[in-house]
């Protein structure tokens, strides 16, 4: 039977009147705090007639309400112009309905947070910032205390600051603290866990493991010929210079 031209716009004014600005609450990636949604729909094809309209703008909300859900439940509610033009990029694109391959839509929205979500936000970004002031804090006294008690002496100095500290211990605990030491020096800030310092690391303990002063010197040569071939002749020189620093006295400069 066919349907008559006036029955076709009475149901295209329907669908547009239910499936403009209607509402939607939308999860955030923060439990509790949520974006308030007004979604416009456009319908780019006729709809299908063999359903009734309401049954059609119901089945369209839900659809448009779980695509925006997909994507907002991973926005931070905190950077709101992001959150919007995620979630709009994810509703213009075209959709159908489950049953009906050939009615396709695509929508818009809005997206705001309500007062008591704007005022959770503000409570969440206060509570961020103390503990992070807090761990930066702390972080910082650890560095600190790391690096001083990566030298024996300071070891030992706090040692014998104690009231009750034995002097006649002491020379047992110059062992002890120099094993104590050695712990605290594996302690790396943040940003020195990079590769470029674990480099470093290998090379000391690569030039460290030859004592001589003879095995130094080839070292130190080979490195400064390759930085050479390199073509970093200022770090050559820098070689060259740490290498003339830790001769001993006896050693001729050409030698």
């Amino acid at each position: 039977m066919a349907v008559s031209r006036w029955a076709r716009r009475r149901t295209r004014r329907r669908l547009r009147r239910g499936l403009t600005r209607f509402d939607a609450r939308l999860r955030s990636s923060c439990p509790g705090i949520g974006f308030t949604a007004r979604i416009t729909a456009s319908v780019l094809t006729d709809p299908p007639y063999a359903e009734t309209d309401k049954e059609i703008v119901h089945a369209v909300r839900t659809v448009l309400r779980t695509a925006a859900e997909d994507v907002s439940k991973s926005c931070d509610p905190a950077d709101l112009a992001t959150a919007r033009d995620r979630i709009e990029h994810h509703l213009r694109q075209q959709r159908t309905l489950p049953a009906q391959a050939t009615f396709t839509f695509r929508a818009e929205l809005t997206l705001e947070l309500l007062p008591d979500d704007q005022a959770a936000v503000g409570a969440l970004l206060a509570a961020q910032r103390s503990q992070a002031m807090t761990d930066i804090l702390r972080q910082q006294k650890v560095e600190a205390a790391a690096a001083e008690l990566a030298d024996p002496a300071a070891l030992l100095l706090r040692w014998v600051e104690r009231e009750d500290a034995q002097w006649s211990k002491l020379p047992s605990l110059a062992e002890d603290a120099r094993a104590l030491a050695a712990v605290f020096a594996q302690h790396r800030p943040e940003h020195e866990r990079t590769i470029e310092y674990q480099a470093i690391e290998v090379v000391r303990e690569f030039l460290t493991s030859f004592p001589d002063h003879a095995q130094k010197r080839m070292l130190y040569t080979l490195l400064a010929a390759g930085m050479e071939g390199a073509q970093r002749p200022h770090h050559a020189a820098k070689a060259q210079a740490l290498l003339k620093g830790h001769m001993p006295p006896d050693t001729p400069s050409g030698g």
